[in-house]
């Protein structure tokens, strides 16, 4: 029989697994989407920093998955139904605006004002250990570094 401490150990994990799950599975999405992004520009520097972006986003999925791992739990393996929405959304905005970089730019900014959202959520557990949280607050500061720069990109393609 499980003890009142060792259950709430575990609801206490379990709650980090699904916020550390939740960051896992939005990061696919933005791999996904920068990777979509990278089709729907004929700029090449866009399409050069879209890239980098799907690669960081590559690599936070790998340090989410172990930070996961590290709690003995299993990480979620894709997307969400969400982000194929999201996808779906830059593939049909930029069919009637003939690839515009200006909305591939801004559904950019969008997913990625969501994901800052996200991450300072998970960072108000105070429980987290601090390796995880030191990954967390990296990749946090990454996606805002990411933000800070499409929202200059998007004043020079106006």
């Amino acid at each position: 029989m499980e003890t009142t401490k060792e259950a709430a150990d575990r609801i206490s994990r379990e709650q980090k697994v699904n916020a550390l799950n939740e960051l896992l599975i939005k990061n696919y999405d933005s791999e996904s989407g920068y990777k979509t992004a990278i089709t729907e520009t004929e700029n090449v520097r866009l399409k050069s920093y879209f890239q980098a972006q799907a690669a960081q986003r590559s690599q936070y999925v790998n340090e989410l998955d172990k930070a996961i791992r590290d709690l003995n739990a299993e990480p979620a393996k894709s997307g969400s139904a969400l982000g194929s929405v999201h996808r779906s959304w830059i593939d049909f905005k930029t069919a009637f605006t003939g690839k515009d970089d200006e909305a591939v730019l801004e559904e950019c900014i969008r997913g990625d004002k969501t994901a800052v959202e996200e991450y300072e959520e998970v960072l108000k557990d105070t429980t987290l250990l601090e390796p995880t949280r030191q990954t967390v607050q990296l990749q946090l500061n990454g996606i805002k570094n990411t933000l800070d720069t499409i929202k200059s990109l998007e004043d020079i393609v106006d």
